[in-house]
């Protein structure tokens, strides 16, 4: 999201219609991924219900 529209509701408005729409269609889960350096993105995810339960990797070329 653009840094403008943080804090309006905006995301959060988003994230709800995505995870209700997923529910209705039967989805059992909802995944994403995040940036370990993005805390305040980690901070908004939990706050909508998500729980940290994997850690990744990956090798730069």
């Amino acid at each position: 999201m653009r840094s403008d529209q943080r804090g309006t509701g905006l995301g959060e408005r988003m994230m709800r219609w995505l995870i209700d729409t997923a529910r209705e269609r039967g989805a059992d889960v909802v995944q994403l991924t995040s940036d370990v350096t993005r805390e305040g993105a980690h901070r908004f995810y939990q706050r909508l219900g998500f729980q940290p339960t994997h850690v990744g990797f990956k090798m730069a070329l």
